[in-house]
């Protein structure tokens, strides 16, 4: 299997009154393409730090963390920006819809950054909203959308580049519990179909019976790496 993230000995380490508090502490992980694969943990554990400095938005303290061959803590700000345009889809608990925006405007939004022709691009935005079951509120804003509705959009809004990994911050979070089944269930098929990697911070026990290696942190630290060899459906 393809190694796509590579960790080596990462720190993070953040400024807390007159020293630092250590998020990360000594962490060493690989993950291969096509992993479905969850960061499990009680609050503080670290689970979301580790997402967001995978996904470029944070940096290490020490240590290396290499991302599709890139390594992290050298990147230039547009050299990042670039990474999670090109590469990366992210789905927040938050929506972080644009509100003036329809939702097929919130979906293509990820697209025009890629310059991508208007026709490729419509074709795109109406196949995602259709894997999210959402092609009937195409034309509607984020006001007239249910929580879960939002958070559909925002889940096809990450995939709708068809990246080569998404990290997905308690995804279903929002979302009741059939259409938590739904939207993993695309995930799901999206990762076999397309070999995307899914990478997960959760707390949901939904989320974690379709991963097939769950990795448990705490207070910074990997203490169980768990790989399964049939999805938990």
């Amino acid at each position: 299997m393809e190694t796509i993230i590579h960790i080596d000995k990462l720190i993070k380490r953040f400024p807390a009154g007159n020293g630092f508090f250590t998020a990360l502490n000594n962490v060493s992980l690989q993950f291969g393409k096509g992993e479905f694969t969850g960061l499990v943990g009680p609050s503080g554990s670290g689970k979301t730090t580790l997402l967001n400095i995978i996904g470029s938005l944070d940096a290490p303290t020490e240590g290396e963390v290499t991302v599709l061959g890139q390594s992290i803590a050298h990147l230039t700000h547009k050299e990042s920006a670039q990474l999670r345009n090109q590469s990366l889809g992210f789905i927040f608990q938050t929506y972080n819809l644009f509100p003036v925006y329809t939702v097929f405007e919130n979906v293509e939004f990820a697209l025009l950054l890629r310059r991508m022709p208007a026709v490729e691009r419509r074709k795109a935005v109406l196949e995602a909203l259709e894997w999210v079951g959402l092609s009937d509120k195409a034309h509607s804003k984020p006001a007239q959308l249910s929580g879960g509705e939002s958070q559909r959009v925002a889940i096809a809004r990450a995939m709708v580049k068809k990246p080569a990994l998404v990290l997905a911050d308690e995804p279903t979070a929002n979302l009741d519990s059939k259409n938590s089944h739904n939207i993993l269930q695309t995930m799901q098929r999206l990762n076999e179909e397309l070999q995307t990697t899914f990478l997960f911070a959760t707390h949901d026990e939904k989320v974690m019976n379709y991963l097939r290696r769950i990795i448990s942190l705490e207070d910074g630290r990997v203490v169980k790496d768990e790989r399964f060899v049939h999805t938990k459906i």
